[in-house]
């Protein structure tokens, strides 16, 4: 069968407009409803009015704990006048209990003394006080929620109260997904063959259905072959509201999607001018919509979350959420293509007075922003992109409250960052946002105020010490403060069994061997760097000096797959990816603190968490590090 490769640009308003006309021309919003069981009602949408079916109270119930009385034979009590009331003048009520004509007052169990069968009073009651009515609550035949309204737990126990027994709600929509892929595999394996990629798409697909209140059916994998999916798209489409077809959009030698859509139905999209997403694909089988979403994880999430969301929403009586938008200030620049409406996920600190946005990676690939992201930033087709300063609206994707409480920390990457992050948010609720900048970059953005502290193991070839001269230089005028974090092995990573028989630097002058570097500014580039000088070695002729990685366990695990032979990281890193390691020096590693812009109580906050015996354990665990000066100030400004 012939693939359909072509693929256009349509602008994301136009496609949206045109998408829902088209749905709105078929019909395909009229509501559909069904009765359920209040018990079985929770999240779900009403599609008509909900009338009480009785009074509450339907009786004249007492509010207190006390006596009845009728009113008027308690007028002439006081406290220098009290009366007494006969036993045939009172009767003895608990909350909630009947209070039957003539009564029509309830006092206070506390406000009366009793003398044997008479019951003395103080103080006059007034008519129908602590006395609930008929229908306080609700009267027969009174609206206890309205149609469009999405039902909680309180609203449950409202609708029992008042006697209902089934409510109308508009029918769940039903979400249909077919993942694609000849190289899908459906779980995860740490021996997964190269090539193989796992399935995740469907399931995130199927749990944004239940947030939206839609029910998903998933089909199992379906592999790139035009027979196969035309089987499962015919299989799957009369039972579902919407089908979602999971990668094969785009125009490679065995993406089907859209032709098979154009075979059973109509193509009304295919490419939008957005990134990431560009393949999309927007259709109708049966008088039903369909979306072919890229294969990429956040491209799937951003087109799902663009047309999907509405549409389901819609389908159920409702219009969607604002997303809460928070101004913020662009930590870098952020470059767009004109022409194309690009959506950048970002984290979100406070830090001082001024809300800050740290770009994430942009790569569609990169599925872990999704967890890691506070928000998105939207750089409209008209921009050529944001620069850093620049104020932007972001469109929350946590609550503002974790992003009041969160730490920044940027500059060089080491394992026990992670062990911090878990550490302070289980013991002290405040969230780490960690950023591999490497050890500049993050006194760079020390200097800049955009971050609460940086991790930094910058060594002084001169005076062969580490950071202390680095931070005077650059943070002069600063309230700063060095506390070790730790002092750890810097080595060579190689392979278990070390089959190349690497054992020093010298060795990398081998051309056979691939080494792999760390980003230009990090503490480990500037420590290889004094190592070769010192012992008279080229850098230049080492094969892959100029390759880069970014964190010590992103070096590990490219030694660990066989995308290179070699690299240099902390011991640590090793034995976590289970490498073989050979020590070359020992480094220190500190947090240095600008006091002006972190609270007082969150250094606290940190240095229990250094000096914590967890701490310490987790590190002696994973082997590699010296804590003698863990959790101790190195030095500080005298401002």
């Amino acid at each position: 069968m012939k693939r359909n490769i072509y693929i256009k640009n349509t602008p994301l308003k136009e496609a949206i407009i045109n998408f829902n006309q088209a749905l709105d021309e078929i019909g395909y919003f009229c509501p559909a409803e069904e009765w359920i069981e209040v018990s079985q009602c929770l999240g779900r949408v009403t599609s008509r009015p909900v009338l009480s079916r009785r009074s509450s109270p339907h009786y004249q119930a007492s509010a207190m704990d006390g006596i009845a009385v009728r009113a008027k034979d308690t007028f002439a009590a006081s406290e220098t006048t009290p009366v007494r009331l006969a036993e045939n003048q009172y009767l003895m009520v608990d909350t909630g209990d009947y209070v039957p004509p003539p009564f029509d007052a309830v006092i206070m169990i506390e406000d009366v003394n009793f003398f044997g069968n008479e019951a003395e009073i103080v103080k006059a009651a007034v008519p129908w006080q602590h006395i609930r009515s008929v229908g306080e609550d609700l009267v027969a035949q009174d609206m206890i929620v309205p149609s469009s309204y999405r039902l909680g737990s309180y609203e449950i126990a409202a609708l029992i109260s008042a006697a209902v027994e089934r409510v109308a709600v508009f029918r769940q929509p039903v979400v249909g997904i077919i993942p694609t892929g000849t190289e899908l595999v459906a779980s995860a394996s740490p021996d997964m063959e190269p090539g193989k990629i796992v399935e995740s798409n469907s399931y995130m697909l199927e749990a944004l259905c239940r947030e939206w209140g839609a029910r998903a059916i998933r089909h199992s994998i379906v592999e790139d072959d035009w027979d196969k999916l035309l089987q499962a798209v015919r299989e799957v489409e009369p039972q579902c509201d919407l089908l979602v077809i999971c990668s094969g959009s785009s125009a490679g030698r065995e993406d089907y999607t859209s032709a098979v859509i154009d075979h059973l139905g109509t193509v009304l999209n295919h490419g939008l001018a957005i990134k990431p997403g560009k393949p999309a694909i927007l259709g109708l089988i049966g008088g039903k919509p369909v979306i072919g979403v890229p294969g990429y994880p956040v491209s799937a999430q951003l087109v799902f979350t663009l047309f999907a969301k509405p549409l389901l929403y819609r389908k159920q009586g409702l219009v969607v959420p604002d997303d809460e938008k928070l101004p913020c200030q662009l930590t870098r620049k952020i470059a767009s293509p004109m022409g194309v409406d690009e959506f950048v996920y970002v984290n979100v600190a406070k830090i001082q007075d001024r809300y800050l946005a740290y770009p994430l990676s942009r790569g569609a690939g990169v599925s872990s922003n999704l967890v890691r992201a506070d928000g998105v930033i939207t750089i409209s087709s008209g921009q050529e992109g944001v620069n850093a300063g620049d104020y932007s609206q972001v469109a929350l994707m946590r609550p503002r409250h974790e992003i009041e409480l969160s730490l920044v920390c940027m500059g060089s990457h080491d394992l026990c960052i992670d062990l911090l992050i878990d550490y302070l948010r289980r013991r002290h609720r405040i969230r780490l946002l960690s950023t591999n900048v490497g050890s500049m970059g993050g006194l760079m953005a020390l200097m800049r105020g955009e971050t609460h502290m940086a991790g930094i193991h910058l060594l002084d070839t001169e005076r062969g010490s580490y950071n202390v001269g680095y931070v005077q230089r650059y943070l002069q005028g600063k309230n700063w403060r060095l506390i070790n974090a730790v002092r750890r092995q810097q080595g060579l990573i190689v392979k278990k069994g070390n089959p190349l028989n690497i054992t020093s630097l010298e060795d990398l002058l081998n051309p056979e061997i691939r080494f792999i570097n760390r980003q230009k500014g990090a503490g480990t580039r500037i420590l290889l760097d004094y190592l070769l000088k010192q012992a008279g070695l080229d850098p230049t002729a080492i094969n892959g000096y100029n390759r880069e990685e970014y964190t010590h366990l992103a070096v590990a695990a490219a030694v660990k797959n066989d995308a290179c032979d070699c690299g240099l990281g902390i011991m640590a890193s090793a034995r976590v990816m289970d490498l073989d390691f050979i020590p070359l020096a020992e480094e220190q590693y500190d947090l240095c603190i600008l006091t002006d812009l972190m609270p007082v109580d969150w250094v606290d906050r940190l240095m229990d968490a250094l000096s914590s015996a967890e701490f310490r354990e987790n590190l002696r665990k994973m082997g590699g590090y010296n804590l003698e000066l863990s959790g101790q100030i190195i030095a500080a400004s005298l401002l």
